[in-house]
Order: structure tokens, then sequence, then C-alpha cells
């Protein structure tokens, strides 16, 4: 079953921007433990990472994709007993620091694209924030 995620929240706090995604999973398979580390989760490959985020800046009116994209591993979240159906959030801070070379500026506009993979592969419906205008 493919895990579903919501944008619960975007705010942005002096220079750095907070997302928050919720998510649900009726598998309850979400999340990679340090030992995951061979195929299909190796280094080489695109689910070596399960949580995605691909920055986009509005240039000229047009959303341009940036070639700096965020990619983390999600810890196992996996529920005891025999329900294993998962419902969370995850908060991910984004300091101006992060964002790609040149630096932005205040005033510059992005957003993400967000997907969510979990250990069998499914991959999420993917969501995209609302513009975020850098303070």
């Amino acid at each position: 079953m493919e895990p579903r995620i919501t944008l619960k929240s975007v705010v942005q706090v002096a220079d750095t921007v907070f997302v928050t995604i919720g998510f649900t999973d009726g598998d309850g398979d979400i999340g990679l433990s340090d030992s995951d580390v061979q195929p299909p989760y190796d280094t080489s490959s695109v689910y070596y990472h399960n949580l995605f985020y691909d920055p986009e800046e509005l240039v000229n009116g047009v959303w341009t994709a940036v070639d700096l994209p965020y990619y983390y591993r999600v810890k196992v979240i996996t529920p005891s007993g025999q329900n294993k159906a998962l419902d969370g959030e995850l908060k991910t801070a984004f300091a101006r620091s992060f964002f790609p070379l040149p630096p932005l500026v205040a005033g510059d506009t992005v957003r993400f694209r967000i997907r969510l993979v979990d250990r069998a592969l499914h991959t999420s419906n993917e969501l995209t924030t609302e513009p975020i205008v850098l303070n």
C-alpha cells in the first residue's frame, strides 16, 4: 500500500523555513534503519533515501528546478502490535545557508515538491508547497 502525504504547514522564522508533512501508511513500513544499506537501499540507489524534497525557484515567472535536491533517510517508524497502520508527521527545517549557491536572497521565491517512499518501495503521492518568499 502506498503511503499518503499531506502538507500540514510551511512556517518561516528568521532565515529558516520549517515544512511539516502528515503521512499515513496502511502497511506500517515507513523508514530505514542504519543497517539498510544493501540493494535496493545501497548508496548508489535512488532508494538510499526515502524522503525527497526537490526545490524549485521562481525565475521570470517560471518554476525552475534547482539542481540541489534535499534527500533524507527517515528512521524506521513501525508500530508494535497487530495493527501496523501509521499516521504521523515529519518536520524538516531548511536554513537559508542550506539553499543552493549562489545564495538565494531576500525576496526570492521557492517551493518544494515532496514525496515519501516506504520500505516496499511504494512511492507516495507528490505534493508541492505553496510559494515561499524568503525573508
